[in-house]
């Protein structure tokens, strides 16, 4: 049986760890040649050694946030795989604050590397997905958006915004780029289990556990199932959704 993404090139930023890892592990086994960004070698190399899938995966160290570093990183994928078909936006980071402590600097922080970043690769992406000369499926562009771009958090408001921001260009995105053969969707996870959400505090963590119906956080596994899906000719016909994981928290 031909692997599902078997001949496909994926790139997958912040893949150093959590769900970016997950999701391209899950991208290799399936067949794709996976470029993994991160901005990190030294642990890049780490998660390549111990996903079992060495010979799929390929470190691909760059900061999202430096515009020259990324185009550069682009340039790269096209230089070594031949092509981009899947982009998979992971990378980004979760600061919380009080509204009146949340300060210029971490809002820059934030949009710069939620939102900002993920425009810009989505930009680079586009130019490099070529649409099939045989009518078949496109490229693939996911982005991770949250929960909290959704319905929003108490002392998340840089984060919500830029998240909400993810949700938007996914939308918009995914109209202009229909007619040349690309899908562009959005992952929203819920409470997952991640480096990036170990600093919730426990009441805060218990409160939104216990709003969860399933009873539990999501782990990174959850996740990457689903951008297995949305990067694989079986959703061929689906673009500008915005799909929740998070096991029953908004139902």
């Amino acid at each position: 049986m031909i692997p599902a993404l078997d001949g496909k090139v994926a790139l997958v930023t912040g893949a150093t760890r959590g769900i970016g890892q997950a999701i391209a592990v899950e991208l290799a086994a399936a067949g794709a040649t996976v470029f993994a960004g991160g901005r990190n070698e030294a642990a890049l190399a780490a998660m390549i050694a111990a996903s079992g899938q060495a010979g799929r995966i390929h470190p691909l160290p760059f900061d999202v946030t430096d515009a020259a570093a990324t185009k550069a990183a682009f340039m790269a994928v096209q230089k070594q795989g031949g092509r981009l078909d899947i982009l998979v936006n992971n990378a980004g980071i979760l600061k919380d604050a009080p509204i009146e402590m949340t300060g210029a600097d971490m809002v820059a922080e934030t949009w710069s590397t939620n939102l900002t970043a993920t425009l810009t690769c989505c930009q680079l992406a586009v130019r490099l997905m070529a649409r099939p000369k045989d009518g078949g499926p496109g490229g693939s562009i996911i982005n991770m958006a949250s929960i909290i771009g959704r319905m929003g958090f108490p002392f998340h408001a840089a984060y919500g915004a830029s998240k909400a921001g993810v949700i938007g260009l996914t939308l918009s995105l995914a109209k202009e780029v229909a007619a040349r053969g690309i899908r562009v969707n959005a992952i929203a996870p819920g409470l997952v289990d991640t480096d990036m959400t170990a600093g919730i505090p426990p009441d805060k963590r218990e409160a939104m556990l216990a709003r969860i119906g399933m009873g539990r956080a999501g782990q990174p596994a959850d996740i990457a199932p689903l951008a297995l899906f949305l990067a694989g000719d079986g959703a061929r016909y689906i673009t500008g959704q915005v799909i929740g994981v998070d096991g029953g928290l908004v139902v």
